[in-house]
């Protein structure tokens, strides 16, 4: 299980508290730096939990019922947590986010769990459960992935998934559709899911669990599996029904070659105990399709990849657990070490700096080329990744931030040129992988192939890596801070690309962080670092966005609402949050609006809601929400250390721009 869920009680205790600070913002700095000092590791990162809806923990329970391994201990964890999750505003269902509406296929899945779990059908929670998804028309009207799920539990026919042959692994680059045309994550979860689709695996299912009771038609008779509303749905349905109706015409010999090819994409990449791109999905479906290939549970491949599957675990400690999605130690540990970078002046504090950055240094991908050179052959590697090791995988946002970082600290905390050659090769490829539109996506570039997010596959809409706002504004600033005469001309095409990007309303959609306060924040930063004159009227209009979007408490909150309906963003809907408000702050303060009253209350807000001595996360901020999405409108995120660092990086940044006598407008 995974060790980054706690503080280590090996790490540095923070040191003695000042003796007499000055003013409340001083003491609010001082207890949330002891506090994280607290929690990072002996070996200098952080690594805080990385929660999800229980769409994951449901997966991991019917994942041991389909290999017919399954640890009764871990089991019943899983499934505390997913009951102590059930929402009754939802009318027994559950949302994929805090205060979301029912998400029928995470609850179809929950329910699948509980009952494979050992929940009865009767039970209260089971049937008030039953009744909310029978009342959204029942489990056929689940999404594809999760109708693949239950075509695998053979509780609807294989023609109720969508059909993915594995022959696709012999298409070629040309081809409208290839494994190069869509993102990492999806490519990865895709192509041991094919093996799964075409050789129509079975799981065990020892216990002869069953769910029929959540259709409203029997699902060998239902025959609306899927939407035909649209043109291109009623294209892509034709190709579907001649696909299923050819399928037998695939001679045997090209099917094993088609599989063959698959087996030998993915288990060069299982990486580890990490594992295959080190996310949930693409892990559980190798291991099953490992296990449908023949492979003994003792072997090698097969018994590293459990152990990957394994180390996600979160045990709570109150007789619950959880299956995080990933983890973030890298992502962590720049973020932490940017708020304790000018936090305190004191040994301590230093020290904890140097270590957190020595130990992201080796973590840098130099030499292995990943699937991002099918677009940049020729670019030397220089990224990290987002996890402990996830080498084919590296990201720009993570490479931006820690890239930018080691650079602000060689200037400030550690000795000059200490990590110089770790940012030139950073920024480099950071360059290289920018998109023809200018922008820069998350892991891929040019990955930009938008009909593919029609197949009915990818009834999710999350098949791609497109250049975004916040990630396009987190390299800006990258590039910005290290002032190479060689990046100009591609930090003028970034600011081209923001501009055109651009809501009427000034605003910046955030793909990586809950919404448009986040996507604002990283865009504004990124102008600023690039040294864009801040009082031209197009970013004039971002501040005063922010700006009108504050609460009446002197905070901001945001709504993962807004991904489902944009027309929401800036109505001041959501509670104020500690990381919204950080954000929002971070974005003001860049923009020199330090002295203003907006930033003032703001900063009154932290000051107010720091946790106290005797609370969870004391010393630092908390908050429930989630405050990511993985793919908007499907999947959502709860990084923990965002109320950890957050908070504290904009109290450390505005301590810095005043640099004087402390006060608070009431």
């Amino acid at each position: 299980m995974t060790d980054c869920s706690s503080p280590t009680t090996a790490a540095p205790a923070g040191g003695p508290a000042v003796a007499a600070t000055e003013n409340p913002l001083d003491r609010a700095i001082d207890r949330a730096r002891r506090a994280l000092l607290e929690r990072q590791q002996p070996d200098g990162h952080w690594c805080f939990e990385f929660e999800t809806d229980c769409t994951i923990s449901s997966e991991y329970i019917l994942m041991m019922h389909f290999l017919d391994e399954i640890d009764e201990v871990l089991q019943e964890k899983l499934a505390r947590y997913i009951r102590l999750k059930q929402r009754q505003d939802t009318h027994g269902g559950w949302p994929l986010y805090q205060d979301g509406d029912l998400d029928l296929s995470g609850t179809v899945k929950a329910y699948f769990a509980l009952k494979a779990a050992g929940d009865p059908a009767d039970a209260p929670h089971m049937q008030q459960a039953r009744a909310a998804i029978l009342a959204r028309g029942g489990a056929a009207r689940t999404n594809a992935f999760t109708r693949i799920l239950l075509a695998m539990f053979g509780q609807v026919p294989w023609r109720a998934a969508p059909y993915v042959p594995v022959e696709i692994m012999l298409f070629p680059r040309w081809a409208p559709f290839h494994l190069d045309k869509i993102a990492y994550w999806a490519r990865t979860t895709m192509v041991p899911l094919l093996v799964l689709c075409s050789l129509k695996a079975s799981a065990r299912n020892p216990r002869n669990v069953q769910i029929r009771e959540l259709f409203t038609v029997p699902p060998e008779q239902e025959r609306h599996y899927f939407s035909s509303k649209g043109l291109v749905n009623k294209l892509f349905l034709v190709l579907d029904k001649i696909g299923r109706t050819c399928d037998p015409l695939i001679p045997a010999r090209v099917r094993q070659k088609a599989v063959r090819k698959a087996e030998e994409w993915f288990v060069p990449r299982l990486n580890g105990e990490d594992g295959l791109g080190a996310i949930f999905p693409p892990m559980v479906n190798a291991l099953e399709t490992m296990a449908l290939l023949g492979y003994p549970k003792d072997h090698p491949a097969r018994a590293t990849c459990l152990k990957s599957l394994q180390k996600l675990i979160v045990d709570r400690g109150d007789g619950s657990a959880y299956c995080q999605p990933c983890v973030s130690p890298v992502w962590d540990t720049g973020w932490a070490v940017m708020a304790l970078l000018r936090a305190s002046s004191d040994e301590q504090t230093r020290t904890a700096v140097t270590r957190g950055l020595d130990w992201l240094a080796p973590l840098q991908e130099l030499e292995l080329k990943g699937d991002w050179a099918v677009q940049a052959p020729d670019l030397p590697p220089g990224g990290w990744a987002f996890q402990y090791a996830n080498a084919y995988y590296p990201d720009l946002d993570d490479t931006a931030v820690i890239a930018g970082l080691m650079h602000v600290a060689q200037r400030n905390t550690v000795e000059p040129d200490r990590y110089r050659q770790n940012i030139e090769r950073a920024a480099d490829w950071l360059v290289g992988m920018q998109s023809d539109n200018g922008g820069f996506a998350a892991f891929d570039r040019n990955n930009t192939c938008y009909y593919i997010n029609q197949i009915p596959f990818a009834d999710h809409g999350a098949m791609l890596d497109p250049p975004t706002e916040d990630v396009s504004g987190r390299v800006l600033a990258c590039l910005g801070v290290l002032g190479r005469e060689q990046d100009q001309p591609a930090i003028r095409r970034c600011v081209d690309y923001l501009k055109s990007v651009q809501q009427p309303d000034g605003s910046f959609w955030g793909r990586w962080g809950t919404n448009y306060i986040y996507g604002t924040w990283s865009v504004l930063a990124g102008l600023s670092l690039a040294g864009e004159d801040m009082t031209q009227p197009w970013i004039r209009r971002s501040i005063d966005w922010l700006k009108a979007c504050q609460h009446a408490d002197g905070g901001w909150g945001e709504t993962n609402d807004t991904y489902l309906d944009p027309a929401l963003r800036g109505t001041n809907l959501g509670v104020s949050t500690p990381h919204t408000t950080a954000w929002a702050l971070l974005g003001l303060l860049v923009t020199g609006e330090y002295q203003s009253e907006a930033v003032q209350r703001g900063i009154q807000w932290l000051l107010d809601h720091q946790q106290a001595d005797g609370q969870p996360e004391a010393g630092l901020w908390y908050h429930p929400s989630f405050n990511a999405p993985g793919f908007p409108r499907v999947f959502y995120l709860k990084y923990h250390g965002y109320t950890a660092y957050f908070p504290l990086w904009v109290l450390v940044r505005y301590r810095q721009l005043v640099a004087t006598a402390f006060r608070i407008v009431p």
